[in-house]
């Protein structure tokens, strides 16, 4: 894992290595047993060099936490783009596919863990799929042995989206009984 930080570290596979200040792949357990894989760094991640060190990673870590007794430091934490999309929009197509070399060696890497995907963008690059959230969230999805749950991303909770909230905390709920079930 460490030869792909060196080697992500320089990436110019796409336009955003040109606006950003470092490239975030991810930190974290190497062991995890939980990966969260969320959408693209924001300002505060792309001068950190560390993925959901925000609000939203707040939120999310104290309801993964809450739900499956598990801490940011027990899980592995990244991004399907590594680089911030300029005032943070949704990254484009080709910047997904350009870091989908990246994210594809992450999910290697961590084949036999359970994956929690954050939002649309993330569970569609990942499941590789045009379903919205909506219709994911909380359905245990196999890619091979990983087990992956998509859930909203906590930021639609803090813009005040109605049930967000409540919702994320049932999706991993699920992720709690995979991992209970792994355990045993």
């Amino acid at each position: 894992m460490d030869d792909l930080f060196v080697r992500a570290s320089t990436c110019t596979r796409c336009e955003l290595s040109l606006t950003r200040q470092r490239v975030v792949v991810g930190s974290g357990s190497y062991d995890a047993a939980l990966v969260v894989i969320g959408e693209a760094p924001g300002k505060s991640e792309d001068e950190s060099g560390l993925p959901f060190i925000g609000r939203s990673g707040q939120l999310l870590f104290s309801l993964i936490e809450e739900e499956t007794g598990l801490t940011r430091e027990e899980c592995f934490v990244t991004s399907v783009v590594k680089c911030r999309p300029p005032a943070n929009r949704t990254p484009r197509r080709v910047e997904i596919e350009a870091c989908s070399l990246w994210w594809d060696e992450q999910v290697e890497r961590f084949a036999d863990a359970i994956m929690v995907t954050l939002g649309n963008t993330a569970a569609r690059a990942v499941l590789k799929t045009s379903a919205k959230i909506g219709d994911l969230h909380g359905q245990v999805i196999q890619l091979g042995a990983l087990s992956v749950v998509p859930t909203y991303h906590p930021a639609a909770a803090l813009r005040g989206v109605p049930n967000v909230t409540a919702m994320m905390r049932s999706d991993l709920r699920v992720v709690a009984a995979l991992l209970s079930g792994k355990r045993s």
